[in-house]
């Protein structure tokens, strides 16, 4: 069973880093398409970031480029979301979630994503 385990959320002031991961389990991890989506109370999923199987390469929102990266480390069958600058508005629930899909337009579209984890908190105080 594909399984991913969201971590590393908290509290932090704005102006703050943190860096969550994304374990995974169940799969051939590096031949999937990794995204990194957050929900706000009230609002809809929204997609941060993704990383391509094949090539590495990132895609990211706009309220999140230059401030957010996305890697992976295949030999650790693991995501890594450094967000830096953070501000109060990235204050979410985050979830991993994976693909065996291809189509980078498709990236940040929560459709686009077959398995998912449980999500880890990340609140960011003014």
């Amino acid at each position: 069973d594909v399984q991913l385990q969201a971590s590393g959320g908290g509290l932090v002031q704005a102006g703050g880093s943190l860096t969550l991961s994304c374990a995974a389990t169940g799969f051939t991890f590096d031949e999937y398409v990794i995204g990194w989506f957050r929900q706000a109370p009230g609002k809809e999923r929204e997609g941060v970031s993704a990383i391509d199987s094949s090539d590495g390469r990132t895609y990211y929102a706009d309220s999140v480029k230059g401030r957010f990266t996305t890697s992976r480390d295949n030999a650790k069958n693991t995501v890594y979301l450094q967000m830096d600058r953070l501000k109060p508005e990235d204050t979410a629930v985050y979830y991993c979630a994976a693909s065996y899909g291809s189509g980078s337009v498709f990236y940040l579209n929560r459709d686009f994503y077959t398995d998912w984890g449980q999500g880890t908190q990340v609140t960011v105080s003014s």
